[in-house]
């Protein structure tokens, strides 16, 4: 099998990062995300587009949003770089997922779809170690020491009014996305709600029964 070009789409909390890892161990691909290929590409002349800065560098250093048009270009530089890859986190939007046509064929479209109070569950019950960064979940993966356990904390992202807002924006802006690929009959749904290893099996056989 020639290298896929996947696109990944889930809610927060839905496991994009998990699968996109295994996918990019086994099937020897790229995992380009918007954050990463901003990164990358920060340094990158905008100058001809006529927006307020001339570099992505720009608009990050003052904490504002970087424009579709900056962001659109920047993922198309990265996906043409790859020979094959699993796009996480972009098209947010069905603008996004026009201009993602007019950039890249897509081999497979997959959709983790998970219930709202399951990610609800997932995302209030995740923690972090202060002193290393490393994420845990109270339920799922708690820490084994329990010095660990003890300076927990969550994060201001990962409270119940947070989380409940993040998933109505993604409600909002990408479950467009996730019918626009649906009415083009290339959305493959994957029950996400299975334990990882089982919804890694799903994933897949659904990449190489279509890729």
């Amino acid at each position: 099998m020639a290298q896929p070009r996947i696109l990944i789409l889930g809610a927060p909390g839905a496991g994009k990062g998990t699968q996109s890892a295994k996918i990019t161990e086994a099937f020897d691909v790229e995992h380009v995300t918007t954050g990463d290929a901003l990164r990358a590409n920060k340094d990158m002349d905008i100058s001809e587009m006529d927006t307020e800065y001339d570099t992505p560098r720009e608009y990050m250093d003052q904490g504002e949003l970087v424009p579709d048009e900056v962001v659109n270009a920047i993922v198309d530089e990265a996906l043409s770089q790859a020979d094959g890859f699993v796009l996480d986190g972009y098209p947010r939007n069905l603008e996004q997922a026009e201009e993602l046509e007019d950039m890249t064929d897509l081999d497979v479209v997959l959709y983790l779809d998970v219930g709202e109070e399951e990610l609800v569950h997932r995302l209030t019950g995740r923690r972090m170690d202060p002193e290393t960064g490393e994420i845990y979940h109270v339920e799922y993966n708690p820490p084994e020491d329990p010095d660990v356990e003890d300076r927990l904390e969550q994060r201001d992202d990962d409270t119940e009014e947070t989380v409940k807002e993040r998933l109505r924006v993604f409600r909002e802006n990408t479950e467009p996305v996730i019918e626009y690929y649906e009415d083009e009959g290339v959305l493959e749904r994957v029950n996400g709600e299975q334990a990882p290893d089982e919804v890694w099996e799903d994933v897949k056989a659904t990449i190489e029964d279509v890729a």
